[in-house]
């Protein structure tokens, strides 16, 4: 409890002292950035201390911490003295000193409460369900902790790996630095800042999707619209959209449990069967399950009325591959209420406070906050100095969080600049100039400013593959988005009736645009047929040639024409409503939010389209992770365009369509809103309501209940200098690599899997699974005293997993080494 509240009141004073930067620096929003200062001062704080302990001016520890506090703490008092130069988008010129940010406050009270009572909610709301569910345990958590761990104990950065000593992690690591910083600085244990980063997450998230919402309602009512009292209330489906709506599996659950729609009986042909045969020939349909075709959900139910345990899981798998042999490809489609209900401290989550904060960034440029020029190296650059830094500094940062996450914020903010453009001077082919002379610098800069990073950082990534044979079926595409596909479409025929859109350009430029995407995966599958690869994978196909392949993809693109015509009229709908142009250089179109909305739900338009084409080439050698990195932005981007529609039109619409719109959006919001509902308790077991004595947030507090001897060894071993431990090697998703994972200590290797998705390649591995083994196993001293000395062992931990693992023989550590703890089976060896 106690360190939540240091938490709280960390961030809390941060967001506070950040303030009157953010006020500075982002002039062209209603909220000044009030709502996104706690994101934006822990993103300056991280990368000061990140980058000067990188460059070995500082060390890792808490005075340099400090010394980093100290540095934003400066830029934030050079916001409050320094002097606004003229804003254009209010044509008022703004003294940022003490007396006008107290003006603002005053002015801006309902606003500030809200903000400050919403992330508090959500911040502990979240705490309180960690609490209930604590354990790192599963999944890749272990992994999440063990990079804390490791970060806390390393004296400067890169950070040691915890599963590969000797080297540094190459993972995108900059969310867990924020995590061990904020656990330094407050006096908290890793195993607690894991699930206290997590609550944090969750409410920088809530009201970062608050003030992106709020921002954009008041630009669209700059005149008259709601009260403030309203505005904010009804910014509130921003956080609901994004972090508690979810997808519609939850309901099916709820359904399914009750048997209904169960009717029908194996081998019985009917019209589910006919629409099987259709979407595939061996699909064995004979009710709306079986044509469904979700994993489980296509299995008899028990008809207890209650859901499968464990069956918030399948909400995170609804897409359904299958090769040309029928064989079951998994791919991943979570979306943000499933990932803090899981649990996992995953750069994809990590980087949400972070995704809005560039959000309102590009929202900010769109409005003209930064409207002005600067030269960069002989370029005259269509933006004000400050604001190209301040973006810089985000989306390196995004980069650094989440890579997946920076080209398509980049995408944005130069959308942002171009619709700005546009609507000032009307369309031009200039403006395309003007802004990759924008983009390009920001996108080296941003990368520039974070280049330690990049200097120790490998990847998996090996270009991209065409996705020939696995298009997304649309029941499939609607059971994950349709609770934001509903209110998205509403408004879009809702602003259709206003701005007359363009539908000729809009739907030309999204069937053009998929041809062309189906074109370029055809001709690289035609280039990847000749290589050895290609014909293995043609053969694993069960067809001879390539033509074979090409014929079944597009019979099956055939069948699954739902998924494609979904996206092709949303993406075409979003253009049409861009090319419109209504009273284009008239005052009051000029930084009107609607295109910006509508390049948002643009933007996961694409998202979502590309992997039906391609995908990234990794390790899995499946779209499975450019689906779940690329629905998951998506998601975020919809989120925010579905609550302004649904304020939007329940404000503007009347008669009739108000009632007819209500209906449908108040059905989707019941659907979307029964997975967490049914969810929350099956995950946290009813928030241990019989156990209350169990709520922690601790993630390492199982340990005691469960291995208290390793606990308590574990518990020794933290306080103990540096040193490169040996413990038993595993594969991922296991037990081992527990010393290591909540000491800090780098073992010699674990989880192998990933330490070759991490660097794409097991070259660095070399002989370290069977060095361990004959260390553990060997009867001979020289042989045990020369791995020691090769991987420069310090400790030596022998457990009850050791002894599972391995014929260990001890009595060789036992002779030639001291002895530092036995409890029960564990016993720890220190090598001189």
């Amino acid at each position: 409890m106690l360190a939540f509240f240091a938490w709280y009141i960390t961030v809390s004073m941060l967001g506070l002292l950040t303030f009157p930067l953010a006020w500075r620096l982002l002039p062209a929003l209603t909220d000044r950035g009030y709502s996104l200062s706690r994101a934006l001062g822990l993103l300056l704080w991280t990368f000061v201390f990140w980058l000067l302990t990188s460059l070995k001016i500082l060390r890792n520890d808490g005075a340099s911490i400090f010394v980093a506090l100290v540095v934003v703490v400066a830029l934030s008092v050079w916001g409050m003295r320094g002097k606004q130069e003229e804003n254009e988008a209010d044509n008022s010129a703004v003294r940022s000193s003490f007396s006008s940010l107290l003006a603002w406050f005053k002015s801006k009270v309902v606003l500030v409460l809200a903000v400050e009572i919403l992330f508090l909610a959500a911040f502990g709301f979240m705490a309180f369900v960690r609490a209930n569910n604590p354990e790192n345990v599963g999944t890749e958590k272990p992994m999440e902790l063990a990079f804390i761990n490791a970060i806390l104990r390393s004296p400067f950065f890169p950070p040691n790996d915890p599963w590969l000593s000797g080297y540094a992690i190459s993972y995108y690591y900059f969310g867990y630095v924020m995590a061990a910083m904020l656990a330094k600085f407050t006096f908290t244990s890793g195993s607690v800042a894991f699930n206290l980063m997590l609550a944090l997450v969750f409410g920088l998230s809530a009201s970062g999707a608050f003030g992106v919402l709020y921002n954009l309602l008041t630009a669209y009512w700059k005149k008259a619209g709601p009260s403030e009292v309203r505005l904010a209330l009804a910014s509130l489906f921003g956080p609901l959209a994004l972090l508690i709506l979810s997808n519609v599996e939850g309901f099916l659950e709820f359904l399914h449990a009750r048997g209904i729609g169960w009717s029908g009986t194996p081998g019985e042909v009917n019209i589910w069967t006919t629409l099987g045969r259709l979407v595939r020939p061996n699909l064995q349909a004979y009710n709306f399950w079986t044509w469904l075709d979700i994993k489980d959900l296509r299995e008899v139910p028990s008809l207890g009325g209650e859901p499968r345990f464990w069956f918030w899981w399948r909400a995170s798998r609804v897409v359904q591959d299958y090769d040309l042999m029928g064989n079951f490809v998994e791919v991943i489609d979570e979306f943000p209420f499933f990932s803090y209900l899981l649990g996992d401290l995953h750069p994809h989550v990590l980087a949400m406070p972070f995704g809005l904060l560039a959000a309102a960034l590009a929202l900010n440029l769109f409005l003209g906050g930064w409207r002005g020029k600067m030269n960069l190296a002989g370029l005259d650059l269509p933006i004000r100095r400050e604001g190209f830094a301040l973006l810089a500094v985000t989306l390196g940062g995004l980069a650094f969080l989440n890579t997946w996450d920076f080209p398509t914020y980049l995408a944005i903010a130069s959308g942002a600049l171009i619709l700005s453009l546009q609507q000032e001077r009307g369309w031009r082919w200039e403006l395309v100039e003007e802004v990759l002379k924008f983009s390009i610098p920001l996108g080296v800069a941003s990368i520039a400013l974070y280049l330690p990073f990049y200097v120790t950082f490998s990847s998996q990534a090996g270009g991209i593959l065409p996705n020939v044979i696995f298009p997304t079926r649309g029941a499939h595409l609607w059971v994950m988005f349709g609770t934001l596909f509903v209110p998205i479409f509403l408004f879009l025929a809702h602003t259709a009736r206003s701005y007359a859109p363009n539908w000729k350009i809009g739907f030309g430029l999204a069937i053009g645009g998929s041809a062309l995407l189906s074109f370029l995966s055809l001709v690289i599958a035609i280039f990847a047929a000749q290589t050895e690869a290609g014909q293995m994978l043609i053969s694993s196909q069960g067809v001879s040639s390539l033509g074979d392949v090409l014929r079944e993809a597009f019979l099956r693109r055939l069948a699954f024409s739902g998924g494609w015509l979904t996206l092709v009229l949303l993406i075409g709908a979003a253009i049409a409503h861009l090319a419109t142009q209504p009273n284009k250089l008239s005052s009051e179109w000029r930084a009107h939010p609607l295109p910006f909305v509508w390049m948002l739900i643009l933007f996961g338009g694409l998202l979502v389209l590309a992997p039906e084409f391609v995908y990234l080439r990794d390790n899995f050698g499946t779209r499975m992770n450019t689906i779940f990195k690329f629905y998951y932005q998506a998601w975020m981007l919809w989120s925010i365009a579905a609550a302004f529609g649904v304020i939007v039109l329940l404000y503007e619409a009347r008669g009739l369509r108000l009632v007819a719109s209500s209906v449908f959006l108040a059905v989707v919001f019941v659907i979307g809103l029964t997975y967490p509902l049914l969810a929350l308790p099956n995950k946290t077991d009813n928030f241990n309501a019989k156990n209350p004595e169990k709520r922690t947030l601790d993630s390492a507090a199982y340990l005691m209940d469960y291995y208290p001897d390793d606990y308590m060894a574990i518990q020794y071993l933290q306080t103990l200098p540096l040193g490169v431990v040996a413990e038993a090697v595993g594969g991922s998703y296991s037990e081992y690599a527990r010393v290591a994972t909540h000491t800090g200590h780098p073992n010699v290797l674990n989880w192998p899997g990933h330490q070759g998705q991490w660097r794409g390649g097991y070259k660095e591995q070399e002989n370290r699974g069977p060095d361990i083994e004959t260390l553990y196993q060997t009867t001979d001293w020289e042989t045990a005293q020369a791995i020691l000395k090769r991987y420069n062992i310090r400790y030596v931990y022998i457990g009850s997993l050791e002894r599972r693992t391995y014929a260990v023989y001890e009595e060789k550590f036992a002779i030639f080494l001291r002895e530092i703890f036995r409890q029960g089976e564990v016993v720890i060896y220190e090598v001189p």
